[in-house]
């Protein structure tokens, strides 16, 4: 047997704020979030994944997206997400092509997406689930 397993495997990423983290994956987009004996966040996500979210004073934002989140209609996760406060036009560079609600369409090179970001500048997306027909 191997010593290394990735049963239980999980991510994580840093925020400054970690009230503002809670507050904004907990209320602002539902997802199950609880606080860790450490007083790190752990988010839960369907079927079994989860990600360890943690408060680091000299935090900078990640440079990259660092969680998707398929839907069904890109269109109407943003209105949701707009709906509840979310600003999904983050890019206004033309290379991006995104249109007015934020969302850069895949026109069958990849996936319509969207991206947004949590209060610690970090990068989140919504984006098809499945390739446009």
């Amino acid at each position: 047997m191997t010593a290394f397993q990735t049963t239980h495997a999980f991510s994580g990423f840093s925020v400054d704020d970690i009230d503002a983290a809670r507050t904004f994956y907990a209320e602002t987009l539902g997802l199950d979030v609880t606080t860790n004996a450490m007083g790190f966040l752990d988010i839960r996500l369907a079927p079994g994944g989860s990600i360890l979210v943690y408060a680091k004073p000299n935090h900078t934002p990640a440079s990259f997206t660092i969680l998707n989140f398929p839907v069904d209609d890109v269109d109407a996760a943003v209105d949701d997400l707009n709906d509840r406060g979310v600003v999904t036009k983050i890019y206004t560079d033309p290379d991006f092509g995104t249109d007015d609600k934020g969302i850069a369409r895949g026109g069958g090179r990849g996936p319509d997406i969207a991206w947004f970001t949590d209060p610690a500048g970090n990068v989140l997306s919504v984006l098809s689930a499945a390739p446009p027909a």
